[in-house]
Parts: structure tokens; C-alpha cells; sequence
């Protein structure tokens, strides 16, 4: 089996999990309840130029995904601020040397 390495969080469930209490079957349908709202979908149309789809579709390719999925997951990251921009932090980075 391969090492995984867990975070603070995750190595403080595994540290604990003798103490925890299975979830009755009430709170486990509503837990189950919150997740699948919130993984419900909502139809967005969005015009972009013919130029900057293709750039975004050869992008997607270029991860292997479908091209909505990937402007989907860039919005995502964008919303929780962990859009990165690798090539503003390597410039930033040679900055500081």
C-alpha cells in the first residue's frame, strides 16, 4: 500500500476516531440531504469569443477534461480563491532571489 500523507485535519480524525459515535439514521439522512443540494447543478449560458473558446477547449484537452468541466473547475477555484496563477509566482520568485 502506497504512504499517504494526511494533513493536521485529517491526522487529528484518524488520531480520535475511537472516540467518535456513528451518526444516527436521522442526522445521516440529513447530512445526506445538505450534501446533495449542494451538489446540484445550475444551467449558466455565457458568451465567449470563438477565439477564447477554443483557447479554453485546447486548455481542457491539454488536462484531459471536458471543456465545460474545466471552466467549471477554474470558476470553482476562482470562487475559493485557489486559482493560481503558476507563472505570476515563478516571476515572483525569481524577484525575490
Amino acid at each position: 500500500m502506497k504512504n499517504i500523507k494526511l494533513d493536521n485535519f485529517e491526522k487529528e480524525i484518524e488520531n480520535n476516531a475511537d472516540q467518535f459515535v456513528k451518526a444516527s439514521d436521522k442526522t445521516h439522512r440529513r447530512v445526506k440531504k445538505i450534501i446533495s443540494k449542494a451538489n446540484e447543478k445550475n444551467r449558466v449560458t455565457l458568451r465567449l469569443s470563438n477565439q477564447t473558446l477554443e483557447l479554453i477547449k485546447q486548455k481542457a484537452q491539454e488536462n484531459g477534461l471536458p471543456y465545460q468541466t474545466f471552466i467549471s473547475s477554474i470558476l470553482y477555484k476562482y470562487a475559493t480563491d485557489k486559482l493560481i496563477d503558476e507563472k505570476h509566482i515563478l516571476k515572483s520568485l525569481r524577484l525575490l532571489k
